[in-house]
């Protein structure tokens, strides 16, 4: 992300608007969407979970980790 330089507290609160079509735009939206991505809350279960065996418990845990990457 560039660094802005201000000559006056004017200038900072003034918005960038980006025109429609401009590249930098798509990279700024990205950008946020990459943010708010890595920002959200993972998901998470509730309460205990119990198995009977280590072989049902090997089978669950691709399902968590596919639940935690938000796929």
């Amino acid at each position: 992300m560039p660094v802005r330089r201000f000559r006056s507290v004017e200038q900072m609160n003034r918005p960038v608007w980006r025109t429609p079509g401009d590249p930098e735009l798509y990279r700024v939206m990205a950008g946020l969407w990459d943010s708010g991505a890595r920002l959200r809350p993972m998901p998470r279960q509730r309460g205990v979970r119990r198995f009977r065996s280590i072989e049902e418990l090997d089978a669950a845990t691709p399902r968590w980790r596919d639940t935690r990457s938000g796929e």
